[in-house]
């Protein structure tokens, strides 16, 4: 195993707190999404408290693997993730969507500078994260990123946007350039914004058209902290092609009503009368309730 009982235990209090800080982030701005940044908290945790090579107080360590955040809708989760691992106070969080605010709706490189990208655009940030695989590969001379390149890069994708043709093209650039030094996450929570997405466009299966499409597949529950590191450090040992881990969460994890509702995609506890919801007035209570138990 890669983790001791008491590490995970510590990761997943860790992801806990996220979920809260993302609960009370959305109550106070009263705009943003909840399903998303609460099934992905997990993987987030595991990534920045575990997998990534980073300096939260050297925001710009030349040597730091960089997080390139596609479905930027998600952000709740990458703030509140990096707020707690002390990129910035965890009481700015409460400054979300707000004029002003460093936290935009989507992220904002200029705004945030120790974000790597700005994002918003679905199906644009694989592109982004595959011309930085290809920057770092001509810069140490085109050699393995496992003996010379000094960084790996992360992208966190939705399944959702899978819809969209531009992943399908920078899946295939990177295979045909054997990144080894990309490493992806796919939310697979099944949910987009206008419903179910087998119900929408159907994806089927993504370990299969990724595994056709040239990268080393892995399918894990993103829930699960051990499987999350362990699916990264066998990703990092893949030199000769780019590795995809599809990642199965439950959107709105740890919130009763929430959970499994593509309802709550793009929309935040306390404004929305939702069918088996509690009355507004009571849904930040109940889902901090949930959390805190």
């Amino acid at each position: 195993m890669f983790l001791s009982d008491e590490e995970t235990k510590k990761l997943e209090e860790q992801a806990r707190q996220i979920r809260i800080s993302i609960i009370e982030m959305l109550a106070e701005a009263k705009s943003g999404h909840s399903a998303g940044p609460l099934g992905m908290a997990d993987v987030f945790t595991a990534l920045y408290f575990n997998i990534l090579k980073h300096e939260p107080k050297k925001p710009d360590w030349p040597e730091r693997d960089r997080v390139v955040l596609s479905n930027g809708h998600i952000c709740p989760v990458l703030y509140s993730t990096m707020a707690h691992a002390g990129y910035f106070p965890v009481e700015e969080l409460k400054t979300l969507r707000k004029f002003g605010s460093r936290l935009q709706g989507h992220p904002h490189r200029e705004f945030l500078p120790m974000l790597e990208t700005s994002s918003g655009p679905l199906g644009s940030g694989l592109s982004q994260a595959v011309g930085m695989a290809i920057a770092d590969n001509i810069d140490h001379g085109g050699e393995a990123p496992g003996k010379i390149i000094p960084r790996f890069i992360y992208a966190l994708l939705s399944d959702g946007e899978h819809d969209e043709g531009q992943i399908w093209e920078a899946g295939l650039l990177a295979s045909s350039k054997k990144l080894g030094n990309l490493i992806a996450f796919i939310d697979r929570n099944n949910i987009q914004i206008d419903g179910n997405t087998e119900d929408i466009l159907p994806l089927t299966s993504l370990y299969d058209k990724w595994k056709a499409f040239g990268w080393h597949v892995q399918e894990i529950d993103g829930h699960n902290m051990e499987a999350i590191v362990a699916a990264a450090r066998e990703a990092k040992g893949v030199f000769d092609k780019p590795s995809m881990v599809v990642c199965h969460t439950v959107p709105g994890r740890g919130v009763s009503y929430m959970e499994n509702r593509y309802e709550w995609h793009g929309t935040p506890p306390g404004i929305a009368d939702v069918s088996g919801a509690p009355e507004k007035s009571k849904q930040v209570e109940v889902a901090l309730a949930d959390l805190k138990k």
